[in-house]
């Protein structure tokens, strides 16, 4: 015959099953809720020097002047620039935009694979300057001193 267990042993597994999922969903809400991407909607948010493409966001700068960053959130030398492009946007200068697209990642879209397809990239981490909607320049690899050594 078995022995039925104690309400103080099934009370023990309640409270752990709930601070496991409590634990959880606060885990996830701090993932979304930390992501300090810029991702422009408006005229506005594209005002900030470094920002995510979206195709809204780039339809209003293509023909401006800008530096299309194809950027994947797995590749170990693209993080660190990502991260270095955003806390120092305000060095990029004002007639500039940077648009980080996402190349070959879990984030990619058709229309920033299609950006991609149209310049021809086959590495991530690639910087292209943009007058005009002409090509100016093309470089791998860098962060912001590299871009500002660039596009000045």
């Amino acid at each position: 015959m078995r022995k039925a267990k104690s309400p103080l042993a099934i009370m023990a597994v309640i409270i752990v099953i709930l601070l496991a999922v409590g634990a959880g969903a606060r885990y996830s809400l701090r993932e979304t809720s930390t992501d300090e991407s810029p991702v422009p909607t408006s005229q506005n948010q594209v005002s900030s020097r470094f920002v995510e493409y979206t195709k809204e966001s780039y339809e209003i700068v293509k023909d401006d002047r800008h530096v299309l960053f194809f950027f994947a959130n797995w590749c170990p030398t693209c993080r660190p620039a990502d991260a270095e492009l955003e806390a120092r946007s305000s060095e990029i200068p004002e007639n500039l935009k940077v648009i980080r697209v996402n190349y070959n990642d879990t984030e990619t879209d058709a229309d920033e694979q299609a950006l991609a397809n149209e310049y021809g990239i086959t590495y991530q981490h690639t910087f292209i300057l943009l007058e005009n909607g002409q090509e100016v320049k093309r470089w791998n690899g860098g962060a912001i001193d590299e871009l500002l050594s660039r596009v000045n």
